[in-house]
């Protein structure tokens, strides 16, 4: 004999389901079924696991239910992870001679199960011209006309499948990759150093750093001044954005300076704050910053020493107060450790949404807690690790042989484990 709950009750119990849960429940009946595909509860399930599902609609998306894109991107992650060298495609797109190319991605296709669909980049494959490619083809899609000036910097919106570029006349261009054409253009009055496009709560925007600390909020798609601060003395040299958008964190590297975070909303929307709403960080010398991937109001700084100064890594909480009528930012500093003993200095680092650091040296990937207690270290040689790349399912380590390493942490653990090494096909023997 069936029990049929009403659907309100029945609804209230099933947002509490994890996925795997959800799933199995939509298998009892139809009606079951029905309410367990329902949007609400996938969509909380999405926003949890990808925080930036909080700031996008499925139309952007590309599917046309929550479910179906919880299940598509979950196939993604872990067929990555799955993954066997053979599986890759080897392409080498030309560029310029002596020149070092920008490159995007421009589609938001990535991994995908239908061969139709194409995974296309964006880059600055000369001075003066922006191209697109299809990397599975590897062949041009795309090409600007000849540009007056040399172009700078190239950011995308893959999204909405658009670019932005600053050339050295500091001239911001916005590109849908489909005209030849820039579709919109603002000018800047000093020397742009970072280009940055995301999607606010309010609406996609561009975050622009100049040499003389400067922070610019452009709207797209008509890169409207939204506002401008003067946030340090000198250049803005590096700028990071939290998950969701809620704070921009900031770094200008001299010892004199420390690094700040404003909230973001007191950016957007001017007529409800009459200044920038942030706070300094105590911490100095900092080179490199990472939030934590799945919690909006921490981050990880990094101070690299050269022996005998040591590495240094600290940990910090942002929170809102209210003060009356006035809104602040408090920081809470959670853990700080140095790193003693090492011969080298770490260059490059990110954090796991467990709140495990990972870093490199050229010879070594090391991995710490937030207190600095080691973990695990995969040892490099002779090769040397060039770059690190980190998110809360992979890390990758590419090699200064052209070779990159594909690692996935563990689920029930901090560790990683190495899935598998891709080759740089120049370097591989011809087949027979």
């Amino acid at each position: 004999m069936e029990v049929h709950l009403p659907r309100l009750p029945l609804m209230k119990i099933f947002s509490y389901l994890d996925a795997y849960s959800l799933l199995q429940a939509a298998q009892v009946n139809k009606n079951w079924n029905e309410l367990a595909s329902s949007d609400v509860l996938w969509r909380k399930l999405c926003q949890k696991r990808w925080l930036f599902c909080d700031m996008v609609t499925l139309q952007l998306l590309g599917t046309e239910t929550w479910k179906q894109f919880f299940v598509f991107r979950t196939w993604q992650e872990h067929a990555k992870t799955r993954a066997k060298p053979e599986d890759f495609t080897y392409k080498e797109i030309p560029a310029e001679y002596g020149f070092r190319a920008n490159v995007c991605y421009i589609s938001g296709c990535g991994l995908t199960r239908n061969v139709q669909d194409r995974s296309v980049i964006c880059m600055v494959s000369s001075m003066t011209k922006l191209s697109t490619w299809d990397i599975r083809e590897g062949i041009m899609t795309w090409v600007s006309t000849e540009q007056p000036a040399y172009i700078k910097l190239l950011t995308t919106l893959p999204e909405m499948h658009i670019a932005v570029t600053v050339d050295t006349h500091s001239t911001i261009k916005l590109w849908d990759c489909h005209n030849r054409e820039a579709l919109a253009t603002n000018c800047l009055f000093s020397s742009c150093k970072l280009l940055k496009a995301v999607f606010s709560k309010d609406d996609p925007i561009v975050l622009v750093g100049d040499i003389s600390g400067n922070l610019y909020i452009f709207r797209i798609p008509d890169l409207h001044l939204i506002s401008k601060v003067n946030v340090f003395p000198y250049g803005i040299d590096e700028l990071h954005c939290s998950p969701q958008k809620k704070w921009v964190f900031l770094i200008m590297k001299h010892p004199r300076v420390l690094t700040k975070v404003v909230y973001m909303n007191s950016l957007l929307r001017t007529s409800e704050f009459s200044a920038p709403v942030s706070t300094i960080l105590k911490f100095s010398l900092c080179d490199k910053a990472f939030w934590t991937p799945r919690r909006e109001d921490r981050i990880t700084q990094m101070s690299r020493g050269v022996p005998p100064r040591p590495t240094k890594f600290a940990t910090f909480d942002m929170k809102l107060e209210e003060i009356g009528n006035k809104v602040t930012v408090q920081e809470y500093l959670v853990a700080s450790f140095s790193l003693q003993d090492y011969e080298a200095s770490p260059e490059w680092m990110g954090v796991s949404n467990k709140d495990v650091i990972v870093c490199s040296t050229g010879s070594s990937l090391l991995l710490f807690n937030i207190h600095g207690l080691r973990l695990q270290t995969f040892h490099y040689c002779p090769e040397e690790i060039l770059r690190l790349w980190v998110d809360p399912l992979h890390v990758i380590v590419t090699c200064n042989d052209g070779s990159m390493d594909v690692y996935a942490w563990e689920e029930r653990s901090l560790l990683l484990r190495k899935c598998y090494r891709l080759q740089n096909r120049r370097n591989l023997p011809p087949e027979r």
